[in-house]
């Protein structure tokens, strides 16, 4: 079959990629699938997930990974009697304003895809097909199949140069011949799982699927797949769109792939690399995509495992459209496949924090919009968000309560083996234990004197439910607890670092943050005390401020103003829990156009709903 960019020439290259990287894995997404090609390759060794956007690539990718082999069409040939192909082509057809494409497409129609009468038996076969299958003569998979050998029975007599979106002017041999409904040849294969296709926007299904192993193959030139491909669209809808043009194509519906538009790729792949959770990502791009070669790996770094990015060269015959630039500067095409792994753990802080959104990161990420070069933890706290948002420029953390700010910051800046040093042998020279009453307190009046990170630290692992609470005088007064120091948290401290390049962190009031200042695309992320719950730490109580109706207002008029300034902002709330509503937060959302986002319920003795309400 015909198909600008297929990697048919490439199968053996990505298989090399997989073994020589020693990938294993059971599950395969072939997330901008085409014509099927590869993952038709892989259904034998791995469970595929395939996807598209276009509707005749699900067409082609139903056809040859749901069963693996072609279809018997046992109930349609007992009743006629013969091979269904044969049934089919050899059928008569009138035709009348139904036949589409003998209306628009041939000479009737003023245009030279096809001839007149290949014209007819196009639209009459497959208006035979629907037929068969509304009637159920034929099941959906031997539906699919019929259309998806229509397209590649299509390609015979098109008389074009491939594409669609122009005819030659004079009638090209391959368009003398008589259309034949021939079956698609697959890779006949038992197949290794249950194989799953999709018809979604890439970005979008990445946030709701997992796997092993991705192969991203998206469009990398201006090329727009759904107006070269316009006629297999329509053929396999067949829905009689509004056309135009010389070359009669449908209506875009919304279906412009941003990865083909110079000004929107960068962006979409950032997106993509940040939201795509399977281990093993292979790429295929070249040194002509619309982000330059070098520009998407150095991209792809801040996502990968360490920033290690690996490119794998192959000489590839370059497919030249109507659009194709001749300016190559003497330079040909060069395939590549592109491997990383994905960094995808979560570095839970090793601060046991109120409030702290550990639980909730996988649905904050996911929300996350596609382009963050800062990212701002505008009420940073235990710095579970803020950490592990990937921006490619800087994280900044700030935090208004300076024991935690100092918290963070020791965590953050020492070395770990010698915090982990210093914890071991503060717990064993003043002999703590879980439940030990006198040691723990005679630590907590130690701390009190002198208040150094490293004894806050230990006196929170030891601490009532690890809560960090003072009284009016900034004294340490949370009561013995149940826990104590662990492997777990041990690893907690090893193991936590931010996923950006760079972190600045702010001890102060987010009031004062100098919001100007900051890149147009920074994203600012709040969490603040929730106005319908309580909590030691808003309640004005403990020397430090509280958060009550004013703080409220005054949060949602810093919001409106980040908004008003063009930068993107997500916020942290509740505004339902037990009796109560935040009616003043939701008449805010309301009047604003916000969205809201459910995320789940954090507490384990208090429950509570969470959103998210974002601006964009």
């Amino acid at each position: 079959m015909r198909y600008l960019g297929s990697k048919i020439k490439l199968l053996s290259s990505i298989e090399d990629v997989i073994k020589k990287n020693n990938i294993q894995g059971e599950t395969f997404a072939d997330l901008f699938a085409g014509t099927g090609c590869v993952g038709d390759y892989f259904k034998d060794r791995y469970n595929v997930i395939s996807n598209d956007f276009l509707y005749f690539s699900y067409v082609l990718n139903m056809a040859k990974l749901k069963y693996g082999r072609t279809p018997k069409f046992k109930k349609i040939e007992r009743k006629i009697g013969c091979n269904i192909f044969d049934w089919l082509n050899k059928m008569n057809f009138t035709p009348d304003d139904k036949f589409f494409f003998y209306n628009n497409y041939t000479p009737i129609g003023d245009r030279m895809f096809f001839t007149e009468s290949n014209g007819i038996k196009i639209d009459g076969i497959r208006l035979k097909i629907e037929e068969l299958f509304t009637t159920d003569e034929i099941n959906e998979n031997e539906y699919y199949f019929l259309l998806a050998s229509m397209m590649d029975s299509l390609t015979r007599v098109s008389n074009t140069s491939g594409t669609y979106e122009a005819f030659f002017k004079f009638w090209d041999s391959r368009a003398g011949k008589e259309f034949e409904l021939q079956p698609l040849e697959i890779n006949e294969v038992d197949l290794y799982g249950k194989n799953t296709v999709y018809n979604r926007d890439t970005n979008e299904l990445v946030r709701e699927i997992t796997g092993d192993i991705a192969y991203i193959d998206p469009p990398y030139t201006v090329t727009q797949y759904v107006s070269a491909y316009h006629m297999f669209e329509t053929l396999t809808k067949y829905d009689a769109p509004a056309i135009k043009g010389v070359g009669g194509k449908r209506g875009r519906d919304g279906q412009n792939s941003l990865y083909a538009q110079r000004t929107k790729a960068k962006l979409i792949f950032e997106d993509l690399f940040r939201q795509i959770k399977f281990e093993h990502v292979l790429i295929s791009y070249s040194n002509q995509g619309l982000v330059p070669l070098e520009e998407l790996c150095e991209l792809a770094s801040h996502f990968a495992v360490d920033g290690e990015v690996q490119i794998n060269h192959y000489d590839y015959q370059e497919y030249q459209n109507h659009r194709s630039s001749n300016k190559r500067n003497g330079k040909g095409l060069n395939e590549v496949i592109i491997y990383f792994k994905k960094d995808m753990k979560i570095n839970k802080s090793p601060i046991n924090y109120s409030g702290s959104k550990d639980t909730l990161l996988p649905e904050i990420l996911k929300a996350l919009p596609a382009q963050i070069d800062t990212f701002v933890d505008v009420m940073g706290g235990a710095f579970n968000v803020g950490a592990n948002v990937t921006a490619t420029r800087k994280v900044v953390y700030n935090e208004i309560n300076p024991y935690i700010y100092e918290l963070v910051s020791w965590v953050l800046g020492e070395d770990k083996t010698k915090i982990i040093k210093d914890i071991e042998n503060k717990i064993a020279s003043c002999g703590l234990e879980k439940g030990g009453k006198e040691q723990y307190e005679a630590l907590r009046s130690l701390y009190n004197e002198k208040q150094n990170p490293l004894e806050l630290y230990v006196l929170h692992m030891y601490a009532f439910q690890n809560m960090i609470r003072f009284n009016g005088s900034h004294k340490f007064n949370t009561p013995i607890g149940v826990a104590g120091y662990s492997e777990d948290i041990k690893q907690r401290i090893l193991n936590f670092k931010c996923k950006a390049p760079e972190v600045e962190l702010i001890n102060g009031d987010y009031v004062n943050l100098k919001w100007e200042t900051y890149p147009p695309e920074t994203v600012f992320y709040f969490d603040p005390p929730y106005f319908i719950t309580s909590a030691a730490y808003n309640d004005g109580k403990r020397g430090m401020k509280g958060w009550g109706l004013n703080e409220e207002i005054e949060l949602l008029s810093i919001l409106k103003q980040l908004d008003s300034l063009g930068y993107k902002f997500i916020l942290s709330n509740v505004i339902k829990h037990k009796d109560k509503e935040n009616t003043l937060l939701m008449q805010w959302i309301e009047e604003n156009g916000y969205k809201i986002i459910e995320v789940g319920v954090s507490g384990w003795r208090y429950a509570k709903n969470e959103v998210l309400i974002i601006n964009y």
